[in-house]
Parts: structure tokens; C-alpha cells; sequence
């Protein structure tokens, strides 16, 4: 068992954790997080006790969330979050009052809670976890969707938010009814963010400007924790949120030139430690109390995720003008409890608005909640995809026209878009086939184009799209298994038409050779446009630039062809590889020379 004071041994616990948890959960497709939190549980006291002190190392966990607030900020600038003003005071707004006013109604009305407990109760579970919220929008590459950025507006009035929640929490309790500390406690909060504010607008700056001459990377990395455990260190003093003043210092800096070495100087340890976190939630689980009483811990947690979800979903469509497949994935997302409400409570049982067994039961809740909350969207992935693909679908978009075309194109996203788009100029014949009806709905609106729902591989669409006869069939889905089955089928069914196919890699470029179809890579002539642009930024001249260019295309489908002789083989793969970059710097460094002034001429020449 370890010592709590013992800080490098519980150092390589904690990386230890991290290190098994993590990647077998993500193996087993159920996030980060949740393996962050199984490995909290495994080595607190509640298992295997190895880390028997969990609150020690709580302070230096939460870093972690306030340093992730902090990295929001940088990317939020006054001007963007006032762009954003309907999302963040309009939907987030509504949704924490909305479900903190149902809660605590039901606190007090069904749980039989005073009025002031009820208020902190209801309100404390209206707030989601924006640690995790992020971190899982993050692993399903969602933070731009808009369920994503509808989470992102959501949990960031929630942060917010959570200032009036804290500081009211000492006026409604018995522990504090003097009007002098409640005033005093007014002050503080006041004078911590008015530092916050001016130290950010007018002394960061010059700070950072005067590290930046010392050329030392360390300093700079110092400077950085600096602003951020400074401010958290502030807030904490007035009894605020500690990451609602990272994040304050995080907007404030968003228009700095400095942002962008601040943000590379906090990901390193936002990301560990908020990992620890996590931990530290799973940690301080009191598993015992779920063995005691397990119906009434998983009947809490269910009954705060069967009524916030309902809500979040009515918010997002009602108020973020949402579809519903994307308002049901902000309430799942958004359903569990949050790190913030651990904050709340711990305030609300020092102040007696809560007895300590109420606390534990209300952080159990929370923890299982959260635990939940990726499983919960694991399983309702592929329920949503199931639902989507069978949404109803207008009459006119089964039953394709006889155009008699030329090509037909499978996919009509934005390699398929242009395709079509190039036919339709050159006046070519071809018709389209799409399974998602929001794409077909808004490729018609543009233009007339003859874009059709359904699978092209299912017996009598081509015969009745007049496509049997087409000369190019065009496949441009972005999933490549899709792109290989479909491949597959065509060149079985007809075998003298030609098959254009959108590649992902070079390893799906020779599976699509075997198949007989001429594979084009998504990103190859894009990167090599980009690589143009970037030589000529260099000095090189138009025509030494297209030499190069066409030298590299040359080289690259030369290596290509010999490398499908072995693409099973791996070793052999990189081994060619290795001396295709040698024979390429060779070639490179042969024009560099022959391009010089005064370079040797052949007679011929």
C-alpha cells in the first residue's frame, strides 16, 4: 500500500493507470474517459487501496480541468464570443434553468429537501461535465458538429454560470448569516475578477514580450503555468471556480500574439492532467455505499439521465435548432453530472445544506453517471446510424429517370460534388446515387442535378437509370471498404465498364488495382499543389517548380507499381520505400545541379 506522502511513487501509479486503462479502453471502444475512471476505482481505497488517500491529490487534479478551460478561452476570442452570444446565453442558459428549476422542484416536492437544499441540489445536477464533454466530442472527432459546438456554447454558460451558483451557497446556508461576510465574500469575488480582467488586458502582454527576448523555453513554459495556476490560485482565494479565471485569462489572451506558444506550452499537461481527473474522480468513489445500496445509487443516476436528457434534447431543437438525431446526441452527451457539482456539494455540506451521507450518495450518483454517460453513446451510435439511414425518404428519390448517361456516380460528397459538377459544365449525361437525403435534398436545391436515393448495387436501379450501358462508373463514398465492395461488385456485374475509385492510402490503391479498377488518391494532387506553392515560396522559379513536381509524380507511381508487387509484404514494403526517398533526394539533387548557372553542357545541347 502506498504512502499518500510518497509523491513519485504515487507518480507511478497514476502513469501506470493511465497507461494500461486507457489504451485497453479505447481497444474496447469505450473512450478515454471511462477507462480513466475504471482506473480511479482500481487503485483507490475502494479496491486495491494502492493510492489510500484520494483527496490529497485532488487540488493538483483539478489543474487539469482548469487548465483545459484555460486552452477554451485562447480559442474564444470577445469578438467570436459574442458571435456566439444566442448559442452560449440562449441555449445554455435555458437549459440550466430549465433543469436546475425540475430537479430542485422534484428535490423538494418528491425528496422532501428543504427549499434551500433543493435549490443547490437541482441546480449543482444541472451542470454537465465540461472535461468530459470536450474529451469525448474530441475522441469521436465531433467538435465541430452541431451537437458539438452546441455542447460547447451549453457547457460554457454552465462554467459560467457556476459563479452565482458558489458564491450563493454560503448566503442560503446556516454557516455563514452575518450580512458582513456575505459582503465581504461579495468583495472578493468582485476584486478577483477585476484583477483577472486588468492583469490580463494590461500586464500580460508586456510580460510575455519580455520572456519572448530571453529566447529560454523553459521560462516561457514557466510564464505560461504561471497565468494559469495564478489565476486559478485567485478564484480559489475569493471562492470561486477556479476555471472560470483560467478561462477568463485565456479570453482575455485569445487576440495575443503569444496565443499560439501559450496553447503548445498548457497541452501537455492540460492533457495529463486532466487524465488524472478523471482518476481522481474514479478514486474517490465510495464503492461501498453502491454494495449497500445499489438500487438506490443506479435509480439516481438513471432518474438524472432520464430527466436532463429529455431537456437538453428540447433545448437543443427548440432553442439550438438542431435536427433531432443531433439534439439526441447533445443529451446524451450532456445528461450526466459534472466536475462542478462535486465543487458545489462539498461547499453546501460545509455550510450544513447537506447532511454527509446525502453528499456521499450525490457523488456516487455523479461518478456513475459520468461512468455511463460513454457507454450510453457508444450504444446509441449505431442505433442513430440505423435511424438515419432509414429516414423517410421522398417518393421522387427511389425512382431515378432514364437520362441515358454516360457516368454514373456513387457518393456525392466533396470528391463526388466536383465530379459532378466538371460533367454538368461539359454537358456529359450521368446520374447519382447518395444514401444520406440531407445530401440529395441540398445537392437538388443548388441545381437540377439527377442525384438519387438507394444503393446502385441493388438489382434494377441501373436498369431503370439507363445505366447498364454507362461507359464510367465513379465511386467517391469516403468510406473505403464501401468504395471496395462497391468495386468489387461493379467490375463482377460488368466487366467491361471502366471503375474510377476514390482511395484513402496507398494500401487501398493496391487493393483497388486488384479489383481492376484505376484508383485515384483523395489527397495526392491537393498535397501536391500545396508542395507548390511552398517552392515557390522558396525562390524557385515556375519551371524549376513543375519539373520538380512532375520528377515527384513520376517517381512516386514508379514506386507505387513496384511496391503493389509486395503491399502483403510489410518489411519489403519499407524497405522500398527507404530507397525510393534515397533514389528521390538523388534524382532532386541531380536538377539542383544541372539547374545552376555556368553547369556543364552537353555537346548535343
Amino acid at each position: 500500500m502506498a504512502d499518500a506522502g510518497s509523491l513519485l511513487q504515487a507518480s507511478v501509479i497514476f502513469l501506470l493507470t493511465a497507461v494500461v486503462m486507457v489504451p485497453l479502453a479505447k481497444h474496447l471502444k469505450l473512450g478515454a474517459v471511462l477507462g480513466y475512471l475504471l482506473g480511479g476505482v482500481i487503485i483507490g481505497p475502494a479496491v486495491t487501496g494502492l493510492i489510500s488517500a484520494p483527496h490529497s491529490v485532488a487540488q493538483l487534479s483539478e489543474l487539469g480541468v482548469v487548465m483545459l478551460m484555460f486552452l477554451i478561452g485562447l480559442e474564444l476570442s470577445p469578438k467570436r464570443l459574442w458571435v456566439m452570444r444566442r448559442a452560449v446565453f440562449g441555449a445554455g442558459m435555458a437549459q440550466v434553468m430549465f433543469t436546475g428549476i425540475v430537479l430542485a422542484s422534484g428535490a423538494w416536492l418528491v425528496f422532501s429537501l428543504s427549499p434551500e437544499s433543493a435549490l443547490v441540489l437541482g441546480f449543482g445536477l444541472a451542470l454537465s461535465s465540461t472535461a468530459m464533454g470536450l474529451q469525448l466530442l474530441a475522441e469521436r472527432k465531433a467538435l465541430n458538429s452541431p451537437h458539438g459546438r452546441q455542447a460547447f456554447a451549453i457547457l460554457l454558460f454552465q462554467d459560467i454560470a457556476a459563479i452565482p451558483l458558489i458564491a450563493l451557497v454560503p448566503v442560503l446556508g446556516s454557516a455563514q448569516n452575518t450580512s458582513d461576510n456575505g459582503l465581504w465574500h461579495l468583495l472578493q469575488v468582485v476584486l478577483s475578477i477585476g484583477i483577472v480582467f486588468v492583469g490580463g488586458r494590461y500586464l500580460l502582454r508586456p510580460v510575455f514580450r519580455v520572456v519572448a527576448k530571453t529566447g529560454l523555453q523553459e521560462v516561457s513554459t514557466a510564464t505560461a503555468l504561471l497565468v494559469v495556476m495564478g489565476t486559478a490560485w485567485l478564484m480559489e482565494w475569493a471562492g470561486v471556480s477556479m476555471a472560470l479565471g483560467a478561462f477568463l485569462a485565456g479570453v482575455l489572451l485569445a487576440d495575443s500574439e503569444y496565443r499560439h506558444e501559450l496553447e503548445s506550452q498548457i497541452a501537455p499537461f492540460e492533457g495529463l492532467l486532466l487524465g488524472l481527473f478523471f482518476i481522481g474522480v474514479g478514486m474517490t468513489a465510495d464503492l461501498s455505499l453502491l454494495f449497500s445500496h445499489p438500487w438506490q445509487v443506479l435509480g439516481l443516476a438513471g432518474l438524472l439521465l432520464t430527466v436532463k436528457c429529455p431537456l437538453l434534447v428540447l433545448v437543443g431543437r427548440q432553442i439550438g435548432r438542431l435536427s433531432t438525431q443531433e439534439a439526441l446526441r447533445l443529451g446524451l452527451l450532456l445528461a450526466a453530472g459534472g466536475e462542478f457539482a462535486f465543487v458545489l456539494f462539498k461547499l453546501a455540506l460545509q455550510h450544513e445544506l447537506m447532511t454527509a451521507s446525502l453528499h456521499d450518495l450525490l457523488v456516487l450518483t455523479i461518478t456513475v453517471s459520468m461512468a455511463l454517460t460513454p457507454l450510453l453513446l457508444m450504444l446509441a451510435a449505431r442505433w442513430l446510424r440505423q435511424v438515419s439511414s432509414h429516414k423517410e425518404v421522398p417518393p421522387e428519390y427511389h425512382q431515378p429517370e432514364d437520362h441515358s448517361p454516360r457516368a454514373v456516380i456513387v457518393g456525392m460528397g466533396r470528391m463526388g460534388q466536383i465530379v459532378a459538377r466538371m460533367l454538368r459544365a461539359q454537358r456529359v449525361p450521368f446520374v447519382a446515387f447518395d444514401n444520406e437525403v440531407d445530401t440529395i435534398s441540398f445537392t437538388r436545391s443548388i441545381d437540377n442535378i439527377p442525384i438519387y436515393y438507394g444503393d446502385p448495387l441493388r438489382a434494377g436501379v441501373l436498369r431503370t437509370a439507363g445505366a447498364e450501358q454507362a461507359e464510367f462508373f465513379i465511386v467517391a463514398t469516403d468510406d473505403p471498404e464501401t468504395n471496395l465492395h462497391i468495386t468489387s461488385q461493379i467490375r463482377r456485374r460488368y466487366p467491361n465498364m471502366k471503375v474510377i475509385a476514390r482511395a484513402r492510402n496507398r494500401q487501398h490503391v493496391h487493393k483497388l488495382w486488384d479489383l481492376g479498377a484505376y484508383p485515384v488518391r483523395e489527397t495526392f494532387h491537393s498535397s501536391l499543389e500545396m508542395s507548390r506553392q511552398v517552392l515557390l515560396g522558396l525562390g524557385l522559379t515556375e519551371e524549376q517548380t513543375d519539373a520538380r513536381l512532375r520528377r515527384f509524380r513520376q517517381h512516386d507511381e514508379s514506386v507505387l507499381i513496384e511496391q503493389h508487387k509486395v503491399y502483403n509484404d510489410e518489411t519489403a514494403v519499407i524497405q522500398t520505400a527507404r530507397q525510393a526517398r534515397a533514389e528521390l533526394e538523388n534524382l532532386f539533387e541531380s536538377d539542383r545541379l544541372e539547374s545552376r548557372p555556368g553547369a556543364l553542357q552537353s555537346p548535343e545541347q
